[in-house]
Formats: C-alpha cells, sequence, structure tokens
C-alpha cells in the first residue's frame, strides 16, 4: 500500500460519515488498500532438470539397494507381519519404496523432541542414527535451546504464564479435565454455548459450531452439506482435510487453478451450462472451497474476486481460515478483516483453535439456520467427545483479548506486531536475494530450497545455530518445489528475526540458495 493512499484510507476512517462517506464506501476503500501483492518466481529450468535428476539417481539406487537385500547381503527394510503363513501381503512393498530408499535419507535419521513449553524459545532434543531408525540405535544425542520459527504460534498465545493459563487453572478446578462424552449426549457444558457465541461475534455471523478436532472440522462437516448431484469447486492446493470432506460428501469435484479467479469462472459457467453428468439436469447447489491463507504457498485467497463469483453465478462459499484466523486483518478477524469484507457474504467461514489461539480445534460460523442443521447432522457432534472445558476456556479468553474485552489493547498490540515482524521478516529474506512465496502479510514463509538435499542440509544446519524450522519436499510439494517453511510470530523480538536472518544468509549462501533473478534495493528497512 502507497503512503498516499495509507493517508486516504486513515482520513476515511478519521472522518467517516462527517465527509459524506458511508460505512460501505469506506470498505471499498480498504478493499481497494489490500491489493494482492504476491510474488512467485519459477522454478529455473536448469535447477528443474537437476532437481529431477537428483530423484532419478536416488531411485535407480533404491532398487539397487532393494535387489541386493532380496539377494540376502543385508537386513530387509521391508514392512512385513511376522507369522502370517500363507497370507497375502498385507503391506505392499512398492508402496513404502519411497519411504523407505529416498524420504529417509532425507530426513537423515534425525528424531527430535520438544522439551519445554513449544513458545518463541524452546528446548530440542535431538537424536541422531545413521542407519535411519531400523534398530532405535543412536549415535548420538543433542540439547539445543532454539528460536522457533517452525510452529503456528502466530499471536504468541502458547505459552505457560499469563492470563489465559491463570484462568484455565480455575475452569479446571471447576469442570476437571475430560468431559468422555459428545455434545448430543451429555457432554454439552454452559462453557461451550459461552464459546460459540463468543466465535461469532468475533467473526461477524449470527451464530458458530466448535468441534475438538481441527481437521474433522472440515472433514465431518462438508459431507452434511453436500452430497450426490451437488458439486464443489476446489483450489487446487487445498488442505487435506478440505481434500477428505468433499471425497466423503459423494458431491462431483472439480478443481481449479490456485487463487485463480479467470480460471474459477470459466469452469463454474462450464459446469452451469452442461449440468450434471449423464443426465445434465441442474446441479442441486454449487459450493466454492478455499483457504483464507495457504499454508505451504503463503498465499492469501482473493476474496473480493470471489464474492464477485459467488453473487454472479449464486453458489454458495466456504473459507478455511486456520492460517488467517488471528493472523492477518486489522483486528485479526481474518481475511473478511484484511479486505474490509462484510463476512456476512461468506456462507460458511471455518477456523482452527490449533494456530494463533494456542489450543485445539475447530470452529464453523454462519447462519442461525445454517448452524442449527450441522448441529443436527454433523458427525463431530452426534460420536466425536467435546472439546474439553480447560481447552474451551484458553480459547474464550484469547477472544477476549483480541476483542479488547479484558480492559487492555494486548490483543491488537500482538496483532500489529505480528504483521511489523511478517514484513520486516520478508523484506529482509527478499533483499539476500532467497526466493520466497506468498503476500507480504502472510506470517508463512515458504523459503525455497528446490534440491532434497539442500532442504536436509538447511534446516539441520540452521538448527545446530539455534535456529528451529521445517523443511517440507515431495510429496508434500511438487518434485521440483522443496522448501523450508518459516512462521513468524507476535513473540518474536527484532533481536530473535536479526539472529535468524543473520544464520539464514550465512547458511543459504553456503548451498547457494540465493538464486532469485529479482534485484533488490539494499536500503535498509525499518523494523
Amino acid at each position: 500500500m502507497t503512503n498516499q493512499l495509507k493517508a486516504e484510507v486513515n482520513g476515511l476512517h478519521r472522518n467517516g460519515l462527517k465527509n459524506g462517506f458511508k460505512n460501505h464506501e469506506i470498505k471499498r476503500e480498504v478493499r481497494r488498500s489490500r491489493e494482492i501483492k504476491e510474488e512467485f518466481e519459477e522454478t529455473p529450468l536448469v535447477i528443474a532438470l537437476t532437481v529431477y535428476f537428483c530423484y532419478v539417481v536416488l531411485t535407480i539406487f533404491g532398487h539397487l539397494r532393494d535387489f541386493v537385500r532380496r539377494l540376502g547381503f543385508g537386513k530387509t527394510l521391508e514392512v512385513q507381519e511376522p507369522n502370517r503363513e500363507g497370507y497375502t501381503k498385507l503391506y505392499g512393498s512398492f508402496e513404502s519404496f519411497y519411504t523407505r530408499n529416498i524420504y529417509k535419507r532425507i530426513v537423515q535419521g534425525w528424531n527430535m523432541f520438544v522439551c519445554g513449553v513449544p513458545g518463541v524459545l524452546f528446548k530440542l532434543k535431538i537424536q541422531i542414527s545413521r542407519d535411519f531408525h531400523q534398530n532405535d540405535r543412536f549415535e548420538a544425542e543433542k540439547n539445543i535451546d532454539a528460536i522457533n520459527l517452525g510452529s503456528y504460534n502466530y499471536l504468541g498465545f502458547a505459552e505457560n504464564s499469563g492470563k489465559c493459563v491463570d484462568s484455565v487453572e480455575k475452569v479446571i478446578l471447576k469442570y476437571g479435565n475430560g468431559i468422555c462424552s459428545t455434545r448430543h449426549e451429555l457432554g454439552t457444558l454452559d462453557i461451550h454455548h459461552k464459546l460459540e457465541k463468543l466465535v461469532a461475534e468475533f467473526v461477524g455471523l449470527e451464530d458458530s459450531i466448535i468441534v475438538g478436532m481441527g481437521f474433522a472440522t472440515n472433514s465431518t462437516n462438508i459431507p452434511t452439506l453436500m452430497s450426490k448431484g451437488c458439486l464443489i469447486f476446489s483450489d487446487q492446493l487445498n488442505h487435506a482435510s478440505l481434500v477428505l470432506g468433499c471425497r466423503l460428501s459423494g458431491a462431483k469435484i472439480k478443481v481449479y487453478k490456485h487463487n485463480d479467479m479467470k480460471d474459477l469462472e470459466e469452469k463454474i459457467r462450464a459446469a452451469i451450462v452442461e449440468g450434471q453428468p449423464k443426465s445434465h439436469k441442474p446441479w442441486k447447489k454449487i459450493l466454492i472451497i478455499v483457504e483464507g491463507v495457504y499454508s505451504m504457498e503463503g498465499t492469501i485467497v482473493n476474496l473480493p474476486g470471489l464474492i464477485a463469483i459467488k453473487k454472479k453465478y449464486k453458489c454458495y462459499l466456504y473459507i478455511d481460515e486456520a492460517h488467517s484466523i488471528g493472523a492477518i486483518g486489522p483486528t485479526g478477524r481474518g481475511v473478511c478483516d484484511y479486505f474490509g469484507c462484510d463476512p456476512r457474504d461468506v456462507d460458511l467461514l471455518m477456523g482452527t483453535f490449533t494456530k494463533s489461539f494456542g489450543a485445539a480445534g475447530g470452529y464453523i460460523a454462519g447462519s442461525k439456520s445454517l448452524i442449527n442443521h450441522l448441529r443436527r447432522h454433523s458427525h463431530s457432534f452426534t460420536y466425536a467427545t467435546s472439546m474439553s472445558a480447560p481447552v474451551a476456556q484458553q480459547i474464550i479468553m484469547t477472544l477476549k483479548i483480541l476483542m479488547g474485552k479484558d480492559g487492555t489493547t494486548d490483543g491488537v498490540d500482538r496483532v500489529r506486531q505480528l504483521e511489523r515482524n511478517t514484513r520486516y521478516f520478508r523484506r529482509k529474506i527478499k533483499q539476500m536475494g532467497f526466493i520466497i512465496y506468498g503476500n507480504e502479510d502472510s506470517p508463512v514463509v515458504p523459503f525455497m530450497l528446490y534440491f532434497p538435499s539442500c532442504l536436509t542440509a538447511f534446516v539441520q544446519d540452521l538448527l545446530l545455530e539455534g535456529i528451529a524450522t521445517v523443511g517440507v519436499c515431495y510429496p508434500a510439494t511438487t518434485v521440483v518445489t522443496s522448501r523450508a517453511r518459516f512462521c513468524i510470530s507476535a513473540s518474536h523480538t527484532k533481536e530473535m528475526l536479526d539472529k535468524a536472518l543473520s544464520v539464514i544468509e550465512r547458511v543459504g549462501t553456503k548451498i547457494m540458495a540465493n538464486c532469485s533473478k529479482i534485484e533488490r534495493s539494499q536500503a535498509e528497512i525499518i523494523y
């Protein structure tokens, strides 16, 4: 956003109706100010060809190793069921070929355990094995104090002190630790109703339901809304929980290019014209499913474009805000807040409490009639154990802090600190010549490494210098887009980020990961 545009928007908010602007005009200006600024450098052709060659070599040697093992030289690493004479194999040998011969060589036999509060600073215990943990023997163990740049603790609420912890202690004494029943039986407490009401107020919709598991929030509730004869348009990079929910529904699924509104509109138009396969009857209903912030790409959904398409073709819209609720927007209310859109233009707002809220579970918010339908038919309500009271209280207190109901500005301060940290970290990384993906306001920062060997060296060298992050490779990404993934938190200080950036520059330069072709200004970036 330019300084001139910032001044315009701030002036609108300051003067508001005094200057004759109505609320919808203010929101339109906010949307205009939130241009989708994302960078995506294609994998250089030479690097792509070299990465493919590396995987070919690994595959050839993997087959050679398996052949030698079958001849009796060396211990077989195939998963086998003992005492099963006459049975067919329960586990196919080739099914674990990639894991056995390639993936385990990429991860290099390191086991890592968190031995303390998994906050912004934490203790790690590392066990190193040269036989890739086949015999549970370790050559060495190391204890490391590290800066946590790998967890989804966006607002820093994963802590063992403070208002949230104090309130949770009181709730444990009152309700205990577990409920041991479903919501439809004896598992509904007054604290659940309180949380559902607060969530709905926070996201700006009429009502909400809460579920004890984030993954299940998608996978068990999408089938209650969609069925055979319905059509789902799913972004090609949607999370596995969304994909599973779509498949379980029995609805027809069409995948469109990531965040590509033109491709989505063309496919919606064609689907409406053609109708259902064979019968060509009109679809019962059409649902567009997307994420707010994509956890592997760091991109933010084009919400204004989606809402325009939804209204034009009378489709329903489902947004998974697992990584955006609490993490983006002026008040941390997610993508609607970020773009200045009306939450009522989105039919279902889903999110999880496992990231920004430092808790567990998920929610779906929408109209009162829609949420009542989910309460009656959701498998999560019928079969799953209710969210425990301490977890619910952690979320309630976090929401109160974010909404300022605790009498402080701590919540908004955390949101602003996260935005400041995110932009500072992203701009410094780009200035160093490294390739990162995503929107400049996304706290998820994919750092492109391409080669599986570079991924291993990068993550391990960072860890040995006290910087903990996560490496991601095929099959979680495409073959040629292996990456490290940094997650920024409001709890990171400038000193922590500067130390991390210094180590990243040193290690990244050593493995020649600074291959961006975009020239950057070397001017000092103000924190």
